[in-house]
């Protein structure tokens, strides 16, 4: 069973900068595809960027780019997310998911595993 933890969300103002972190359980990542998701309240579950574990290319959502910067540690198993110049449409709970498969893109339905979120305020 692979389990999924996110920290490093909170409060921040409009300009600000927070990283998240994803800690991942397992003996091995290799082929998995991990990313980072969003949702906002009355709001779809949104992509926001992607990597793939062996490798390390990666992907982000329009909304994001030059903003956003997702990296990982391999010897740490965890996955981070960067988020600087953050505005007030940041806000949102961020969940950290993988897919075991290593084909998944940008939909959520794609992804093996969730974590359970952790909350990011923007504040004007």
């Amino acid at each position: 069973q692979v389990q999924l933890v996110e920290s490093g969300g909170g409060l921040v103002q409009a300009g600000g900068s927070l990283r998240l972190s994803c800690a991942a359980s397992g003996r091995t990542f290799s082929g998995y595809v991990m990313a980072w998701f969003r949702q906002a309240p009355g709001k779809e579950r949104e992509f926001v960027s992607g990597i793939r574990w062996s490798g390390g290319s990666t992907s982000y959502a329009d909304s994001v780019k030059g903003r956003f910067t997702i990296s990982r540690d391999n010897a740490k198993n965890t996955v981070y997310l960067q988020m600087n110049s953050l505005k007030p449409e940041d806000t949102a709970v961020y969940y950290c998911a993988a897919d075991r498969s290593g084909t998944a893109r940008r939909e959520s339905r794609g992804y093996d595993y969730w974590g359970q979120g952790t909350q990011v305020t923007v504040s004007s």
